[in-house]
């Protein structure tokens, strides 16, 4: 499995947002700590999906930044990308490990010690938990877990934890307390004046 950075850019593909040129700002700033996972809107065909992949792994290439594929794991496949990422409306983690096979990188999404342990047992290389705090950019979340619940699934499991939901740089001190691998955003950077100077913020803090 390639190493896995600190920072996760999540591809905010809402209407009026640009995923590209938010990348594009970051890569220079936060490549040493970047992943990118693409995840489109459920509305988007399988074709923009594939497309949105191809351009974010061009952009990534030259700065050596792996691109994980949310959800869709057959694009994941057809694009060449590093890995994905399910979750729990998604395929089951075994499921998926044997769709995307055993070096590639697989995220799972939990909340809570059992179904955190599943998961890595099930072949999930890191998970996304969460959401630590309330968020405005994906509906239908579960309540926020806080920092006691991401510190209770970070004691339960061996791999890493990427704290996700309304992560914002002021958070990563307490969530790296907690025992937080990472963080994995994207209002923080889709919705800042200057995507630059908020990775290099981002980075700073997790590192």
């Amino acid at each position: 499995m390639p190493s896995l950075g600190r920072l996760h850019l999540i591809t905010d593909t809402r209407a009026g947002r640009d995923p590209l040129a938010v990348l594009r700002a970051v890569l220079p700033v936060a490549h040493t700590q970047l992943v990118v996972q693409v995840r489109v809107e459920d509305s988007a065909t399988d074709r923009q999906a594939y497309e949105l992949t191809r351009q974010v792994l061009a952009l990534g290439a030259p700065y050596g930044v792996p691109c994980l594929v949310n959800d869709r794991l057959h694009v994941a496949l057809a694009t060449g990308a590093a890995g994905g990422h399910v979750g729990a409306d998604d395929l089951p983690v075994a499921a998926a490990r044997e769709v995307l096979g055993p070096a590639a990188v697989l995220g799972a999404t939990a909340r809570e010690p059992a179904t955190a342990l599943a998961a890595v047992t099930a072949g999930a290389s890191y998970l996304g938990v969460g959401p630590c705090r309330a968020t405005a950019t994906k509906d239908g979340l579960p309540p926020p877990i806080g920092v006691a619940g991401l510190r209770a699934v970070v004691e339960a499991v061996e791999v890493p934890v990427i704290a996700i939901g309304g992560v914002t740089a002021a958070d990563v001190p307490e969530l790296r307390a907690a025992g937080a691998y990472g963080v994995a955003v994207v209002g923080a950077l889709s919705g800042a004046a200057d995507p630059a100077r908020a990775a290099a913020e981002l980075v700073r803090a997790l590192t």
